[in-house]
């Protein structure tokens, strides 16, 4: 008898192309048993995960907002200049007035980081505005609006502010 080795190393491989699709059904049937199980488990495990999907998010923002102030060149700190106003809803979503003050005798440009809190002081939220060209011995405003839609009482506070 002569025996086909192509015939051999096909069969293997169909019988290796079965294996893995089986592999690949048991893993889909895991993780849909995973997914099954977490909806199963009640809204308190939901909203611990809604959560933490938030806290990822508002970590998230926040280091791109502070990437944002690093990118100022020449910046110097003035975090005493800038102050920043009570809360209020635009739409759907939560602003506040910052105000820059001017003490020197040429006009600067001010680049403030400014993070929304609740009221038990947890962050919400990071944004980053610029207000440009404020007058010596002068204010200016400028409005910070959040990324996205904030429950609750919030706080606005002037994290970091550079005068360039």
């Amino acid at each position: 008898m002569t025996r086909n080795p192509g015939r051999t190393g096909s069969h293997t491989r169909t019988r290796s192309r079965t294996r893995t699709r089986t592999r690949s059904v048991s893993a889909a049937a895991a993780l849909l048993a995973l997914g099954l199980g977490l909806v199963l488990t009640g809204c308190d495990e939901a909203k611990d995960t809604a959560g933490d999907i938030v806290s990822s998010a508002t970590a998230a923002v926040a280091s791109a907002a502070q990437e944002q102030m690093n990118k100022v060149k020449d910046g110097v700190n003035a975090t005493a200049d800038v102050k920043a106003g009570a809360t209020s809803t635009d739409g759907d979503r939560t602003v506040a007035e910052i105000t820059a003050t001017n003490p020197l005798d040429k006009t600067a440009d001010y680049t403030v980081m400014v993070n929304f809190r609740d009221q038990d002081g947890n962050l919400l939220d990071v944004v980053v505005l610029n207000i440009d060209d404020v007058a010596p011995g002068k204010s200016a405003s400028g409005t910070a609006r959040s990324n996205r839609t904030l429950s609750g009482d919030t706080k606005a506070e002037v994290a970091q502010a550079l005068r360039h």
